[in-house]
């Protein structure tokens, strides 16, 4: 069955820093690319940063262009977001999904999220 799974989210201070982990399994990881969104109390989800299935290629919201940075590692069936200077307003749920492309196609899978909470 596919699944994905984040982890890495937690409780830091502005300026500090946070690597989440979208391991997954069930299906053909490299085949997919792999987006990471986020959405915040009382707002829409949002798009933050997505790579594509071979990693050659990546794009980043402009609010996080700079300090965040999107990896994946296709012998671990893991993408990996380094969030570096962390801003209250980065706090939200995190989620992870496979995507048929970056920019086009369909969504097909979704993780359950994790929590990133940044304190000023």
């Amino acid at each position: 069955q596919p699944q994905l799974v984040e982890s890495g989210g937690g409780l830091v201070q502005s300026g500090g820093s946070l690597r989440l982990s979208c391991a997954a399994s069930g299906f053909a990881f490299d085949a997919f690319a792999i987006g990471w969104y986020r959405q915040a109390p009382g707002k829409e989800r949002e798009g933050v940063s997505c790579i594509s299935y071979s990693g050659s290629s990546t794009n980043y919201a402009d609010s996080v262009k700079g300090r965040f940075t999107i990896s994946r590692d296709n012998a671990k069936n893991t993408v990996y977001l380094q969030m570096n200077s962390l801003k209250p307003e980065d706090t939200a749920v995190y989620y992870c999904a496979a995507r048929e492309f970056c920019t086009l196609g369909t969504t097909y899978y979704w993780g359950q999220g994790t929590q990133v909470t940044v304190s000023s």
